[in-house]
């Protein structure tokens, strides 16, 4: 049978919930430990789990994953703005798997230091990357890129749900200090969260409360 490297392929941690993608050569890097298993899925392959033993951690050749065709039939396909299309209905990832981005997969990657791990450092079990890490504080702009990403995300999310006329005619913030007030409104963790959940109506309300503070601030400042 033919068999060649695989682009595009998901490879998902089932126990630490990190997914990564293999490369144009079929190659990939996640980290595991022994027992943990692997998922390898891809909307035209049949989904392989690999339990990973103490063997695979030790051995210096490379995991081969073999992976077959997935057969689909599609009688109809109908396609229109509202379809919910995900990666998760297409089977790409399994669902309900905690999704990273490429800040959060970073940060995960480089290891959050924790004081306990110094017990490990006396029986030779530490690993050295979360404490170099720390000491020269790689982690902790990983997580203020994870903070950025996240503020980025929710001022498109503003900006999609309410338009600068919106704030301008409905809120009474003028025109120059839109920009502003959406920076400041983002600061909200209270108006961050009913963002995310996509309930506008209660979006408009904290708007609302928050274009009051906001003019009194700029009132005070002004004074």
């Amino acid at each position: 049978m033919n068999s060649k490297p695989i682009e595009g392929v998901n490879i998902t941690n089932t126990n630490s919930q990190i997914t990564v993608v293999s490369d144009v050569e079929g190659s990939f890097s996640i980290q595991v430990k022994e027992s943990e298993i692997l998922v390898f899925s891809a909307v035209n392959l049949n989904p392989v789990k690999k339990r990973i033993t103490k063997d695979h951690l030790t051995s210096e050749e490379l995991l081969l994953i073999e992976m077959t065709i997935k057969e689909l039939e599609l009688k109809e396909v109908i396609i229109n703005e509202n379809a919910n299309i995900t990666a998760e209905n297409l089977g790409i990832i399994p669902r309900g798997q905690k999704k990273y981005t490429q800040a959060e997969r970073q940060l995960a990657t480089a290891g959050d230091f924790k004081p306990i791990m110094l017990l490990g450092l006396l029986g030779g079990s530490m690993q050295l990357d979360p404490l170099i890490n720390k000491i020269n504080g790689r982690t902790k702009q990983l997580k203020a890129n994870v903070e950025i990403e996240k503020k980025e995300k929710n001022l498109l999310k503003l900006g999609y749900l309410f338009d600068d006329v919106y704030f301008v005619q409905k809120l009474q913030i003028r025109e120059e200090n839109v920009n502003e007030f959406k920076l400041f409104v983002i600061e909200n963790a209270e108006f961050c969260n009913v963002l995310n959940s996509k309930n506008k109506t209660s979006a408009e309300f904290l708007l609302g409360e928050l274009a009051a503070k906001y003019k009194e601030i700029i009132s005070s400042e002004n004074k």
